[in-house]
């Protein structure tokens, strides 16, 4: 890893073999209409990260710890907000919730049932979305 990765992040989440997290690439707005039927049967969680700030960077390696076996049935959608801006503008219309970064959605019968921004999000219980 290069120093600048090592000071602000790459673009990608980790890649830890002992990670049980699959990361799903959410690049376009009509993934949510999947995400939304989908979450009909499962709880879909939508990560938005910010691959040049500093905060997303740790709270994102911190919340890929949290994941454990019991969670592998949870659809995890992964937006790097400075690909894709517009995705995540229309997340904040789909979903009704206000635009931050970093930030986390539960998504739940095709609406937000949780979303939590910044070091909140590693409060999350992710058991109770199962």
């Amino acid at each position: 890893m290069s120093l600048f990765e090592n000071l602000f992040g790459n673009a990608t989440p980790h890649k830890d073999t002992k990670n049980t997290l699959h990361w799903i690439p959410l690049t376009s707005e009509n993934q949510l209409e999947e995400i939304k039927n989908s979450s009909k049967n499962n709880s879909i969680v939508i990560f938005k990260h910010s691959t040049s700030c500093g905060i997303s960077n740790m709270v994102i390696k911190r919340f890929e710890k949290l994941f454990t076996e019991e969670h592998q049935s949870l659809k995890v959608y992964y937006l790097d907000l400075l690909r894709y801006r517009s995705v995540s503008n229309e997340i904040a219309k789909v979903f009704d919730v206000v635009h931050e970064s970093p930030q986390i959605l539960v998504i739940r019968n095709e609406i937000s049932v949780f979303n939590a921004s910044h070091y909140d999000i590693l409060e999350i219980n992710l058991s109770r979305f199962l």
